[in-house]
């Protein structure tokens, strides 16, 4: 029997298409999913797309068809101009693969409990420095807290530098890029070769962003890689990215090469870590309930110390808080595929030239696999319900040859920071916080910023 054309949606149903997307993407594909079901196409100022919402097409195309599923999406195509030949938008396979090979030593649970220190020294110095703000009643931009917290992490991870002079620099081109880009996703524009004013402000931004990395990665060349490091110092990130290399060839990554993955690790350690801390303290503050269970583990499992990477089985239900923060508010909330040949899902074709979209938004609330999904609930990722569900039901950091490098090092600074601010400190709503909703940007960000108030414990 031949396959059945995808459902689609019409310019007359009350979807309304493409302006609804383009102003509202999530409400937009909520609102298919209901109508439609679980597969689903619909168009965006000319450029198809396919909206797959089931964990088994999500496998299919993730997984077991994965080699005919590439990245040569629209999406990726929309941040390339930044991120260009690193591991997060690279659409040659080979060259992607080559890559992989030689980072992924560098990120496997064992080697991230290397970065664990540095994860709760960068904290405990954003607690000191609350500690010199007004006690109890100071309400912080918690984007930008945590924002600096993110970032130093990432760079005394990456550099063993602190990067707090230059960090708002970073922060602030990638605010730009990311504002951009994101507008792009919904009304694709000229070239960046068009010297619009917003190509201008995104070329400005791509530069300082560049010379951020540059400038550390400069200054280690210059500096012979280690020769000013201590011989019992653990090695940073660069300095193990600077002496990889392809064990089918024997060569190294090449500067170009180089600059570009240290400055996408840049981006996804920052930009994804704050976010997801800024959700997560949020939704803690929204359910006291949730909160007081963190702490009391808190409380039991450290005594007051400061929490080790050896703590992390202990810290159980604050992992799962971790789990199911991102289970609401993904920071990386949607991905494509490009289809390179024809294809069929659940029975209907897919063209070749389809940008498959997968958005963990929507397939993280399928209520099919989440009862009440809109409701915070951490105990749901207890052993048991885990594993009643199926494997690609949830998938905040993507799944197959092509999940997240960083996993493991962001699921570890999560659980570290949250356990070391619960320490000491509460974060709540300021009485006259308005309610906060999800922005879809490149990442899921909360619009407006966030406001909480700091308490001491």
């Amino acid at each position: 029997m031949s396959p059945r054309a995808l459902p689609s949606v019409r310019f007359t149903d009350r979807l309304r298409g493409s302006p609804t997307f383009r102003r509202d993407p999530l409400a937009f594909l909520s609102r298919g999913r209901e109508r439609y079901g679980d597969i689903f196409r619909f168009r965006t100022l000319g450029v198809p797309m396919v909206m797959v919402n089931h964990p088994d097409h999500i496998r299919r195309i993730l997984v077991d068809k994965s080699a005919q599923y590439d990245k040569n999406a629209f999406l990726f195509k929309a941040v390339r101009p930044v991120l260009r030949t690193g591991l997060i938008a690279n659409a040659d396979t080979a060259q992607w693969r080559r890559q992989r090979r030689m980072m992924a030593p560098h990120f496997t649970p064992g080697a991230v409990g290397s970065f664990a220190r540095n994860m709760t020294t960068e904290t405990v110095k954003m607690l000191d420095r609350w500690e010199r703000y007004p006690r109890d009643g100071r309400v912080i931009d918690a984007m930008d807290e945590f924002g600096r917290l993110a970032l130093a992490i990432v760079n005394r991870s990456l550099f063993s530098a602190d990067v707090s002079a230059t960090a708002q620099d970073f922060e602030r081109a990638f605010g730009v890029a990311n504002s951009i880009l994101a507008a792009f996703f919904r009304r694709p524009f000229p070239p960046l070769s068009v010297p619009t004013p917003g190509h201008r402000r995104l070329r400005r931004a791509i530069d300082a962003m560049d010379s951020f990395v540059s400038g550390f990665v400069q200054g280690r060349l210059r500096a012979n890689a280690d020769t000013d490091r201590d011989a019992d110092q653990e090695p940073d990130l660069l300095t193990l990215l600077l002496h990889s290399v392809d064990e089918e060839d024997g060569s190294g990554m090449g500067l170009e090469r180089l600059h570009h993955e240290v400055l996408n690790l840049c981006v996804g350690a920052y930009e994804t870590t704050t976010n997801a801390l800024c959700w997560a303290f949020h939704l803690l503050a929204r359910h006291p309930d949730a909160e007081k269970r963190l702490h009391e583990e808190v409380d039991r499992v450290l005594g007051g110390r400061i929490p080790r990477f050896e703590d992390l089985p202990e810290l159980a239900y604050t992992r799962m808080v971790v789990d199911e923060t991102l289970r609401i508010y993904s920071p990386a909330y949607q991905f494509m595929r490009h289809a390179s040949q024809d294809d069929e899902i659940a029975g209907y074709r897919i063209p070749a030239g389809s940008n498959m979209l997968i958005n963990s938004y929507v397939l993280h609330r399928h209520p099919d696999f989440w009862d009440e999904p809109e409701t915070f609930r951490p105990e749901r990722f207890g052993a048991e319900e885990t594993a009643r569900r199926p494997r690609h039901a949830y998938i905040p950091f993507g799944s197959g040859q092509r999940v997240c490098i960083g996993r493991h090092f962001a699921l570890t600074e999560l659980t570290l920071v949250l356990a070391t601010v619960a320490r000491t400190h509460r974060l709540v709503l300021p009485a006259d916080a308005p309610d906060v909703h999800p922005e879809a940007l490149i990442t899921l960000r909360p619009r407006g910023g966030m406001r909480l108030r700091l308490e001491h414990r």
